[in-house]
């Protein structure tokens, strides 16, 4: 398995940006499709967007088409989650993820083999 750690979460007012980063070790990086996730108080852990292991392929959650990116640098063990145009509804915990056996995009919690232990945004209003 890889060991994955996110950082970059934190406060932001609404409109803002934030970008996330999620550094992984252990095993080769670039056998991994990776996701990110979050999970708000009280709701379910939902999938926000994926990336394949080239890089050439990028799935997203309809509520953040057109204002998140996913990007990865495969030479620095990294993927990355653009946020912009943040609103109070993205507030939540947001996990990064492996998948090992695709097909991309994989998009439920269940297929993923290894995650974080998540980084915390909050979106004021």
């Amino acid at each position: 398995q890889v060991q994955l750690v996110e950082s970059g979460g934190g406060l932001v007012q609404a409109g803002g940006s934030l970008r996330l980063s999620c550094a992984a070790s252990g095993r080769t990086f670039s056998w991994y499709d990776m996701g990110w996730f979050r999970q708000a108080p009280g709701k379910e852990r939902e999938f926000v967007a994926a990336i394949s292991w080239s890089g050439g392929g990028t799935y997203y959650a309809n509520s953040v088409k057109g204002r998140f990116a996913i990007s990865r640098d495969n030479a620095k063990n990294t993927v990355y989650l653009q946020m912009n145009s943040l609103k109070p509804e993205d507030t939540a915990v947001y996990y990064c993820a492996a998948d090992r056996h695709g097909p991309f995009p994989v998009t439920g919690t269940v297929e993923y083999d290894s995650w974080g232990q998540g980084t915390q945004v909050t979106v004021s209003s």
